[in-house]
């Protein structure tokens, strides 16, 4: 009985990283096509500086969803899971979100906009970044440990 529902859940956890890999393909050609679109709208429009913060956000995620389905492939492949891709992803989405905040922090300090509100908009933001440098450093060293231990096996 336990080897029938070995084969079962072995059978269905394949079906699910086959299902998985698919809608995540999907989900990529569907990403970069409207982040096409945007990156061409920001170019018609090149003094619209929100579409081209909009684009670079969808590329950003983008490939985001292509590292999370390399994560997918690798674990299909291996049979494990293997945490340096769920790091890359972290790593990829912080920089995303750094990218962003800075773009969207020099959208609020331009002249005439500069108001208490965006004040703390950008006061908020500046906080923000620091967390997501400490993170971002963390990850970055979590990786080059992860590779370091891998080469010494």
């Amino acid at each position: 009985m336990g080897h029938l529902a070995d084969r079962v859940f072995l059978k269905i956890e394949i079906l699910s990283y086959v299902l998985l890999g698919l809608l995540l393909a999907i989900a990529v050609l569907v990403g970069m096509w409207g982040a096409a679109q945007l990156l061409a709208g920001s170019i018609h429009a090149p003094g619209l500086t929100d579409a081209l913060v909009v684009a670079i956000d969808r590329m950003l995620f983008v490939l985001m969803m292509v590292e999370i389905l390399r994560t997918v492939r690798v674990s299909f492949r291996s049979g494990t899971l293997v945490s340096e891709p769920f790091l890359v992803v972290g790593l990829i989405a912080s920089i995303r979100r750094v990218l962003i905040i800075t773009l969207e922090s020099s959208q609020a300090n331009q002249p005439g906009r500069w108001t208490p509100e965006s004040q703390a908009i950008v006061h908020s933001s500046m906080v923000e970044l620091a967390v997501l440098g400490g993170l971002i450093l963390v990850m970055v060293i979590s990786i080059y440990l992860l590779r370091r231990s891998t080469a010494k096996r």
